[in-house]
């Protein structure tokens, strides 16, 4: 293993391995121990008790962020020329259909989400290996298959974002930025775990919120005291 840097050292000092933080604290805690330079993704870490092998608990959807993300999100739409404008209106980087299909074919995934009309989704089939693996498919639940193009573009700037449970039950998530103040980062925290709750399977067993971490991409991970979450 190799030898923590100083940098690293006095960052790992300022978080208690032992400790339950409340969300805010927690949050205050992440920013002080945070060494990186640039404006790191701030991302939490929830342990459900539920097993994604089974299609009731295999938890998927989405959630507005009440303060944003804090990046901006490149958007592709797959739309028919109708809706081009209004999705260009809306936001979207990338607008159209057959050329955009054969570039995503060629192996571009320079975007962060893709939103599709359900008219065209069976178009999409021929780029479903591309998209599929880096998790950009559209899907239903998630909002991404609409005829509301402009609406779906306009919600993923404002701070909409999508997540998946893993096979290990976790779902992982960026819900903001290091310059993000403790409350607004424990905010859209908050947000994210009470939609969580809601889509709690009724076959789940047991405790479902076992573990909440918090971290940095430059931080060690804070513990979160499931009782403090409101």
């Amino acid at each position: 293993m190799s030898k923590l840097t100083k940098k690293q050292k006095a960052s790992v000092g300022k978080v208690d391995p032992n400790k339950l933080y409340s969300l805010e604290d927690a949050m205050a805690t992440v920013k002080e121990a945070n060494y990186a330079k640039f404006d790191a993704s701030v991302d939490v870490h929830v342990k459900l008790g539920v097993d994604p092998r089974k299609a009731d608990q295999a938890i998927r959807g989405t959630v507005s962020l009440p303060h944003g993300t804090g990046k901006t999100k490149t958007v592709a739409v797959f739309c028919t020329p109708e809706k081009e404008d209004e999705a260009k209106a809306a936001g979207a980087e990338y607008v159209g259909l057959d050329e955009l299909i054969e570039k995503v074919a060629a192996g571009w995934t320079d975007v962060d989400v893709v939103i599709a009309m359900p008219g065209v989704m069976a178009k999409m089939g021929k780029i479903a290996r591309v998209l599929g693996p880096r998790g950009l498919m559209p899907n239903p639940k998630t909002g991404t298959v609409t005829n509301d193009v402009a609406g779906a573009v306009g919600e993923v700037k404002k701070g909409k974002i999508s997540f998946r449970v893993d096979k290990y039950g976790i779902i992982h998530s960026s819900v903001g930025r290091i310059s993000f103040s403790p409350a607004q980062l424990a905010d859209n925290t908050n947000e994210l775990l009470q939609t969580l709750n809601k889509m709690k399977p009724a076959s789940a067993k047991g405790a479902y919120m076992k573990t909440i971490t918090v971290a940095s991409t430059m931080s060690p991970g804070v513990k979160v005291d499931i009782k403090s979450i409101k």
